[in-house]
């Protein structure tokens, strides 16, 4: 079973943390800006109608109950128990080990979608309650009311990070501005810790496009592969850098492209010559590319017996 790969014994209500932190990116500190966010993450999108019945209905999900206070400090609670790893593993960081303990995968859909579909995938059916309950239940059905503990570690910078798109990218009808997304295509796991896990979301945006031309000029397509979700929930800043290209290089040779037939596509490195389709970029989603951190990152991951 994939959870037998977690060192520790397996997952349940109370997950362990030695040290903690906040798993967010960047929101603005207003209530429409943490309402957004948490109904981003909660359900795909931004929900409608009077602001106080929207935070009613997440601290009903969420909470199981109604506080008092000011709308802000009330959407913060909320958002402090999905993200924040200081007392214990937020929400978000309980939800990506079970999931990942389940299927060695971490989806990148809303939290309602995933824990439902874990429940019919688990028990055959939905359950009622808070989602840190119905998350609880799920690790104790499934590994029998166990612990994980998470460790805080430093992840290098210039760690290598395999993707894949999950946008088709095509030179003809992308434009500058435009948003790529991809995943992570395998999990990152250092020295026994899981800190990137297979399937967590990424965000690029293309900085450059240019058409091919008659005369022998080539597309040209310039992205910066610049957000890449973590274990826990961070946003760590990635790139293309130089070993990220030497991946890539190394990782077409063994697949049998030709250094002839490749195409060095701006900062994404070099593509196999397969994806070039005339003097046009055509990469269909599931195209795999290599990144790498920017910086050294302290996150918090899930001790394995890989790696």
């Amino acid at each position: 079973m994939f959870w037998k790969k977690i060192m520790s014994t397996a997952l349940c209500a109370a997950l362990l943390v030695t040290h903690a932190g906040m798993a967010r990116a960047a929101v603005e500190e207003t209530v429409q800006g943490k309402l957004a966010a948490v109904e981003e993450e909660t359900w795909g999108g931004t929900q409608t109608g009077a602001l106080v019945d929207r935070i009613n209905r997440l601290e009903k999900d969420y909470l199981g109950i109604h506080n008092n206070g000011s709308m802000l400090d009330r959407i913060n609670i909320v958002y402090d128990d999905i993200y924040d790893n200081v007392e214990g593993p937020g929400l978000l960081t309980q939800l990506n080990a079970v999931e990942w303990g389940l299927t060695h995968e971490v989806n990148p859909l809303p939290i309602d979608k995933r824990v439902t579909d874990m429940e019919m995938f688990v028990e055959g059916k939905t359950n009622g309650g808070t989602y840190k309950k119905r998350i609880q239940s799920l690790g104790t059905a499934a590994f029998g009311g166990y612990s994980v503990p998470l460790q805080e570690v430093t992840v290098p910078q210039n760690t290598i990070i395999k993707i894949a798109l999950t946008d088709n990218v095509n030179a003809k009808k992308i434009k500058v501005g435009d948003t790529i997304h991809y995943k992570v295509a395998e999990d990152v796991v250092q020295n026994g810790m899981l800190v990137f896990a297979k399937g967590q979301p990424g965000v690029g945006t293309v900085k450059k496009v240019r058409q091919a031309r008659n005369f022998g000029r080539d597309a040209e397509i310039e992205t910066d592969f610049h957000t890449t979700k973590a274990m826990d929930g961070t946003d760590v800043t990635t790139f293309v850098g130089e070993e990220a290209k030497k991946e890539l290089k190394s990782y077409a040779l063994a697949a049998g492209a030709s250094v002839a037939g490749m195409l060095l596509l701006g900062p994404i490195g070099i593509i196999g010559g397969a994806f070039v389709k005339g003097k046009n970029i055509e990469l269909p989603a599931g195209t795999e590319l290599f990144i790498q951190t920017k910086n050294d990152t302290v996150l918090y991951a899930v001790p394995t017996t890989e790696g």
